[in-house]
């Protein structure tokens, strides 16, 4: 158990990567690389829930990724379909409240009637609140918001307006952004909500992230001095 002066994050958001190389550097399709991830899904979620961590958020497929092979896709709506029908009864038994952010409008109408369903059955749940970004990018969403402010009177227009028109409206900022497979970007996640996130890059292919990669971040994170853009000392 970590020690008193050890400080859990109330938000985790994690950016997946690896997927695809991990597949690779086997000889496997990137479809296995993807259905090794969901496991890494389930491994993270549990660390997170017994580390007591609140919220956790995870990106799983970008709006820029609509643009990769159609069989690809295919492959991904279909693991998609798998893992709401597969996991939703075992996420409710957990306590897990689910919620899924981004543009729904691409999703056939069947995954659209999935995800209701699960943020339906789980809404009360409150062990730990699971948040899964799927045909979501910053930009848009930052977009979205805007549009919607535009009939509001200059004065009316806050950040806590802007925020309230996000996709994670309701849900803390991160604390901690983790992405795998050894990139150090963004790569338009959480771009507003992320402004005073400490990032941590790590080496592991996502497939291979397990929960002794989730303490290390916890450990980077609390080497860390949070200062929020204020000169301490």
């Amino acid at each position: 158990m970590p020690d008193r002066d050890f400080t859990i994050p109330q938000h985790i958001a994690i950016i997946m990567d690896g997927n695809g190389r991990w597949a690779s550097s086997r000889g496997l399709p990137h479809i296995a690389g993807h259905r090794a991830g969901i496991e890494a899904v389930r491994r993270t979620l549990q660390a997170a829930t017994d580390s007591g961590i609140p919220y956790l958020t995870l990106y799983g497929f970008s709006s820029e990724n609509w643009r990769r092979p159609q069989k690809e896709v295919e492959d991904l709506m279909g693991l998609l379909r798998f893992y709401l029908q597969g996991e939703l009864a075992h996420l409710h038994k957990e306590q897990v409240r689910l919620s899924i952010i981004g543009d729904r409008t691409r999703f056939s109408p069947d995954i659209v009637r999935l995800i209701e369903e699960g943020e339906k059955l789980t809404s009360r749940n409150t062990r730990i609140h699971l948040t899964i970004a799927l045909s979501y990018g910053s930009r848009q969403e930052l977009l979205r918001a805007v549009k919607n402010l535009v009939h509001k009177a200059p004065e009316e227009i806050t950040e806590e307006a802007l925020q309230a028109e996000l996709y994670t409206a309701g849900i803390p900022d991160p604390d901690l952004v983790i992405r795998t497979s050894g990139e150090k970007r963004l790569s338009n996640f959480l771009l507003w909500q992320s402004a005073y996130a400490e990032l941590v890059f790590v080496d592991t292919l996502w497939p291979d992230f397990s929960a002794n990669d989730l303490a290390n971040a916890l450990d980077e994170f609390n080497r860390r001095e949070r200062r929020y853009g204020a000169r301490v000392g």
